[in-house]
């Protein structure tokens, strides 16, 4: 009997250890969808490449006047501070102007901003339509240029992805609140 009320006091202690375990508030839990496509030294990349790795992934395209150059910025630094943290966290940026960013063009832009290519790929590759619809079917948000436009339409959030390809969160690109996101990614990478 005795044996019995060690193992269910056992069971009990690691289920409150569970529930009492930090995890991600109010998860969005979208699944991406299987992609391979062109990295910044112009070869194959894709999300079995992420498989088990905790990564963030963002819309940006070099051409960008306005929205993507604080973007990159802040996700430069964002790459510096989880660094500091000694969080292996990858960054995946999606062009969202594909006939112009070729990789030697992307590879170009993430080193004028200090980027450390080792974690972070520069994905291109594929038609504009194809990253229109990948951007919303995976991620819910625009991806679109507009005809006799330079310029293209597209969301600026951070998405952090789990180790088995889901997203689990989203934050404002232009202002990110990195405390929350470097806990988050904490959390993540903790998480069996």
């Amino acid at each position: 009997m005795r044996k019995y009320k060690n193992l269910l006091l056992a069971v009990l202690f690691s289920i409150f250890l569970g529930a009492c375990s930090p995890s991600i508030e109010d998860p969005l839990e979208w699944e991406i969808e299987d992609f391979t496509f062109t990295n910044q030294n112009n070869k194959e990349f894709g999300l079995a490449d992420l498989e088990g790795k905790v990564w963030l992934a963002d819309f940006v395209f070099t051409n960008c006047t306005t929205v993507c150059l604080p973007m990159m910025s802040n996700m430069t630094s964002l790459q510096e501070q989880l660094k500091e943290q000694g969080l292996d966290v990858q960054i995946v940026s999606f062009s969202v102007d594909p006939l112009f960013d070729k990789p030697e063009v992307l590879k170009s832009y993430a080193e004028n901003y200090g980027a450390d290519l080792s974690t972070w790929n520069m994905l291109t590759g594929y038609t504009p339509q194809e990253i229109d619809d990948f951007a919303m079917d995976n991620f819910h948000t625009l991806a679109r240029k507009p005809e006799n436009d330079d310029q293209v339409i597209h969301g600026t959030y951070f998405y952090l992805v789990n180790q088995e390809g889901v997203i689990m969160k989203s934050y404002e690109g232009l202002n990110p609140p990195v405390e929350e996101i470097l806990a988050d990614a904490e959390i993540l990478l903790t998480e069996d």
